[in-house]
Formats: structure tokens, C-alpha cells, sequence
């Protein structure tokens, strides 16, 4: 097994230089050194992360992906057929993966960031989720307790323009959002070239897998009257 050492300058510098050269050529010219900077570490880090996520958090079904570096074919518009970031996601298998709360993690030629979330939550989700909190806001509020311990993760997430109103002021936050994560984010520095980024990763997940068990069992919650 390949360990994840860390990524190197040379993977913010592919990044830039693809941004900046995004064509068939010039990626067919470099598609070694995206092997070596950029690709394998990315699937060396997930695996790592993956395999201590599966042992220290049960069977839960996960399993773990990492992004193409192709475009689908059917949304090239800006003629540029490569993404200039990567990441890799846990979670399970679901053919609506959209709609369905994933641990990630991305890097991007100016930041990285990693959390647990939904891409696009369905509106019934929501609706359901509000329901929820509308049933018990106090048991809410004490759920949600911990993350105001912590600096690591932040809310984040569209809010709908007309508000809503949430049964208690700690909750409003959470009940006006279209979609929601839990997110940290920083600009890419030393800590994307050392070997305990995977550590602080896996660290974070566990931190957030009450949050992934509460959120993966809402639909399964009645539809809102």
C-alpha cells in the first residue's frame, strides 16, 4: 500500500499550470507528472483516511471515491475538458449521491476543504429536517451543542431569501438553508505537505459522524403534514 506522505509544492503548481494550460495537448504532454504529483497522493490520501474511518466507526457501508480529472463530456461549455481539483468523498453507495450526506475532501489550486454534507439536499429532505426540529427543538439544541465548542467546522450553505420562522433562535440558523455542511476551509499552505493531514482529517469525520447518522436517516423520517 502506497502511504500518503503528504502532497508537494509541485501539486499547487500542476494545478495552476493546468488552470492555465487547460487543452488535450499540453495534458497529454504532463499526464505523468499528474500521475505522480497529484493523482496518487490524492488516492493515497483517501484510502488512508477510508480504511481508519472503516475501523474506528463500525460498519456503516461506507465506501470511497476519488474524482476524474476529466469533465463529463456533456458539460464541457467553457472548452476547458479538465478540473483543475480533485477530491475524494465517503459515503454510501446511492445512486442519488446528490441528494445524500458525504464526507469529502477537495483540493483546489487556491484552497482546500473538507467536511461532511450534502451537494443538493431535496427539498423533501428539508422539509423533513424541519419537521424534525419542529418536534423537538430542545433535543435539537443539545445535538448541535458541541459544534459551538469547536473552531474547526463551520454551517454553510445556500439560505432561502424568504425566511422561515425556526421554533428557537439556535436552530434558525440550520432551518433556513436550502442545503447544508458542515465545512472547513483554508488557503493551501504547509499542512497539505505533511503526512498528518490525514490524521486531522480522520480526527474531523469522527467528530462529525453523529452529525452524518442524524442527517442519512431523514428520509426515512414521515412526510411533513
Amino acid at each position: 500500500m502506497i502511504m500518503f506522505t503528504g502532497f508537494t509544492p509541485s501539486t499547487i503548481d500542476f494545478m495552476w499550470n493546468l488552470r492555465l494550460n487547460n487543452r488535450r495537448d499540453w495534458f497529454e504532454a504532463n499526464k505523468e507528472e499528474f500521475r505522480q504529483v497529484f493523482q496518487n497522493p490524492m488516492k493515497a490520501l483517501g484510502k488512508e483516511v477510508f480504511e481508519q474511518i472503516a475501523k474506528d466507526c463500525g460498519t456503516r457501508g461506507f465506501i470511497h471515491k476519488v474524482s476524474r480529472i476529466y469533465k463529463d463530456a456533456r458539460r464541457i461549455r467553457d472548452g476547458e475538458p479538465y478540473r483543475c481539483n480533485l477530491w475524494f468523498s465517503i459515503e454510501k453507495p446511492s445512486e442519488e449521491w446528490t441528494s445524500s450526506p458525504v464526507f469529502w475532501f477537495e483540493l483546489s489550486p487556491e484552497e482546500w476543504s473538507y467536511g461532511l454534507g450534502y451537494y443538493q439536499a431535496k427539498p423533501i429532505t428539508m422539509a423533513k429536517f424541519r419537521a424534525r426540529i419542529d418536534r423537538d427543538p430542545e433535543k435539537f439544541e443539545k445535538f448541535i451543542a458541541p459544534l459551538e465548542k469547536q473552531d474547526e467546522f463551520i454551517l454553510d450553505g445556500d439560505e432561502y431569501k424568504r425566511k422561515k420562522e425556526a421554533p428557537s433562535p439556535k436552530a434558525s440558523a440550520w432551518y433556513n438553508r436550502k442545503s447544508f455542511s458542515l465545512i472547513h476551509k483554508q488557503k493551501n499552505g504547509e499542512e497539505l505537505f505533511l503526512p498528518e493531514l490525514a490524521n486531522r482529517l480522520v480526527a474531523g469525520y469522527k467528530f462529525l459522524m453523529p452529525f452524518y447518522d442524524y442527517f442519512i436517516t431523514l428520509d426515512s423520517d414521515p412526510d411533513p403534514k
